[in-house]
């Protein structure tokens, strides 16, 4: 049986490294006390990476995505660095516009095929939801306990289309969207298998359902997608089955929570309601992207890079539960049974944490009290996800 696994770490910029070394911090404690082995091998990236050691031509090493293709699974900090030439307006990027960056986010998730984009969306008990600037109990931990999957390589990120000029002056501007049966109907199916796997069922009323988010009633593509949705999902009756348009959708999202289990849409909308999503969660600093495939996975926390919050001020949980994710799906990929009570150790680490609400950095801290730093969260949650764990 396997028992080492080689990670790529790649901790980028602002918060970035911050939040991966105590990601890592926590990988390490579960696998000592779960007799397993991982290799890290960190690779810089990003904005600062370019305006450093990639001489303003590339955001990170020669031969970083064949070690990213090598390795059992990839975790991400994040990417993007003000641009100093012109004071921080914009972000450090390439000729061609794409930000410094690029190469460990879309391109790692193009080239390795990590066609579905993974966003658990749950509230913890103890968490406090930001309304008006203030932590205040809004939703009920048990009734938000969903997943989010967005179809991740193709969409209006696809790179497709352009800036036109005439005269030498830009006039037109074109983003065309991609929607192909293939790429439809993989990440449908795995939001179909995931809905059986989960076994959960909604909050609301313990049915298992998939809902299909799309703006089926302007849009060709989308017309396409749900059409895709209701093929493949002939073969899955026992789940429930429904869509919704997507601006609807925002609006239940955050009224109705308890409804949902598993929701997949296109790339766009996806990125949109998954960021709303995290308000229901206690915020960016708990949202989790894990970015799948068939062969490759790649783990990031979805804050940023956050220039504001470098110093030892964010929230590190995010990428925590990132390490729990990429557990769960080493342990699938390669049967390890290890592995998942490793997964769940950390999620009980931080489920405790989270319930005694002593120890919480400054997004989630009440008003008045003493915010605590990133490596005291991830001391804390390395020390206690290792004694949570059964050996």
């Amino acid at each position: 049986m396997k028992t080492t696994y080689e990670i790529v770490a790649l901790p980028g910029d602002g918060i970035g490294p911050e939040v991966v070394r105590e990601g890592l911090k926590v990988l390490e404690a579960v696998a000592r006390k779960g007799g397993r082995t991982f290799e890290i091998t960190e690779i810089p990236c990003g904005g600062a990476y370019m305006l450093g050691l990639g001489n303003g031509t590339t955001d990170w090493p020669e031969g970083a995505l064949e070690r990213c293709k090598k390795a059992d699974a990839i975790l991400l900090g994040a990417v993007g660095w003000p641009n100093p030439k012109d004071g921080g307006k914009t972000n450090v990027s390439f000729p061609d516009g794409r930000m410094a960056g690029w190469s460990a986010v879309i391109g790692v998730r193009t080239n390795l095929d990590l066609y579905a984009n993974v966003r658990p969306v749950k509230l913890y008990p103890g968490v406090k939801t930001m309304i008006h600037g203030t932590p205040r109990s809004v939703w009920e931990p048990d009734k938000v306990d969903m997943v989010v999957i967005r179809e991740n390589t193709e969409g209006l990120y696809s790179g497709l289309g352009g800036i036109f000029k005439r005269a030498g002056s830009e006039q037109i501007a074109v983003d065309d969207r991609i929607i192909t049966r293939e790429g439809a109907s993989r990440v449908i199916k795995f939001a179909f298998d995931l809905a059986r796997r989960r076994n959960k069922g909604a909050p609301e009323d313990g049915k298992l359902r998939v809902t299909c988010v799309v703006k089926d009633n302007v849009l060709q593509g989308c017309k396409f997608f749900k059409r895709i949705f209701n093929e493949v999902g002939e073969r899955y009756p026992e789940v429930d089955k429904e869509s919704v348009l997507v601006d609807s959708f925002t609006m239940f999202l955050m009224t109705r929570p308890e409804h949902y289990d598993v929701v997949v849409t296109t790339n766009m909308f996806g990125d949109i309601v998954t960021d709303l999503a995290s308000v229901l969660q206690g915020g960016m600093g708990m949202a989790v992207g894990a970015n799948t495939g068939d062969f490759h996975a790649m783990f990031e926390p979805v804050h940023g890079t956050a220039p504001g919050l470098v110093g030892d001020k964010a929230n590190p949980i995010a990428t925590v539960l990132c390490i729990k994710e990429l557990l769960d799906w080493l342990g699938e990929r390669h049967r390890d049974e290890v592995l998942p009570r490793m997964a769940r150790a950390v999620e009980q680490a931080v489920s405790g944490l989270l319930a005694e609400g002593t120890l919480l950095t400054a997004d989630l801290a009440a008003p008045g009290t003493k915010a605590a730093r990133t490596q005291e969260v991830g001391t804390h949650l390395a020390e206690r996800a290792a004694g949570l764990l059964n050996p």
